[in-house]
């Protein structure tokens, strides 16, 4: 069974390929493969051994050969060439007063598609603007609308925390998000705070979601009345990641409660509970 690689081409666009003729791959080694028309070229990420391989789907392409000098030299010219491309696309899509936002352009390796990647903020009609493309560069011409995530992963960049941003490194796709998560971690609701390179809400905010669902049933609800050594109060902080709440009482004096207490006064609370349902039964009989 051949080993089924991972390959990587610009943009981090991704797609999984057979390795029939068994070529030596290593990590980081570019390949040519086969694609719907003609030939692409890309960068293996990793492979997998797997004797199943409905994964795949009906279209099984395979590694055609590995990288040779010549290739490198026409993916490096083909770069470019979609630099000029992408520069005469803004060009005609200015003329036209057409309301889209270029991203980026991608040349097939064999150059028999370019493929043109824009946002937009409604759907546009763009059937003019592939045909004086096409009678341009001669090929086939793919227009392709995608979203801000989309556009931040092709365009790459850096986040807050200074390192390269999570779509294109670790992020295979791209999950919900909402405003709740930024609440239940107190963070500051400043959108320039919470939003990433998109606009759109960080992605690490998912990061923290198992640990804080599986953390806060542990201590009770901001805002909920504590009973503590110094009496009823409120609970006005929770502080997740040193185990411990703040309670305010009449008159302003805080008090603060750790994990360790908080637990005590859980399994005391059940005894007393317990107790009474005992005495309640004992008092029925």
């Amino acid at each position: 069974m051949p080993k089924i690689y991972l390959v990587e081409f610009k943009g981090t666009r991704k797609g999984y390929y057979l390795n029939p003729k068994y070529f030596p791959m290593e990590k980081g080694d570019f390949v040519v493969v086969q694609v719907e028309r003609g030939e692409d070229m890309g960068r293996v990420k990793f492979w997998v051994e797997r004797d199943d391989l409905s994964f795949l789907g009906d279209k099984r392409l395979n590694i055609v050969r590995k990288a040779n000098d010549k290739d490198m030299e026409n993916l490096s010219a083909n770069r470019e060439k979609e630099m000029e491309a992408l520069k005469e696309c803004k060009k005609m899509v200015l003329e036209r007063n057409m309301e889209m936002k270029l991203v980026d352009c991608e040349f097939q390796f064999d150059r028999n598609k370019v493929t043109f990647y824009f946002t937009a903020d409604k759907r546009i009609d763009f059937r003019e603007l592939v045909r004086d493309l096409a009678s341009v560069y001669k090929t086939r011409i793919e227009l392709r609308q995608i979203g801000v995530r989309d556009e931040a992963r092709r365009m790459g960049g850096y986040g807050p925390c200074g390192l390269k941003i999570c779509c294109t490194t670790v992020l295979k796709d791209f999950e919900p998000i909402s405003t709740q998560l930024a609440k239940e971690q107190n963070l500051p609701m400043t959108q320039s705070k919470i939003s990433g390179n998109c606009g759109r809400l960080l992605c690490c905010l998912l990061y923290e979601k198992g640990f804080y669902e599986e953390t806060f049933p542990l201590y009770p609800k901001l805002g909920s009345g504590f009973l503590t050594k110094k009496g009823e109060g409120t609970v006005e902080k929770i502080n997740l990641f040193k185990g411990y709440i703040v309670v305010k009482h009449e008159g302003g004096e805080e008090e603060k409660v750790t994990l360790a207490e908080i637990r005590k006064r859980k399994r005391k609370d059940r005894r007393k509970k317990q107790r009474i349902k005992e005495e309640e039964e004992e008092l029925e009989r």
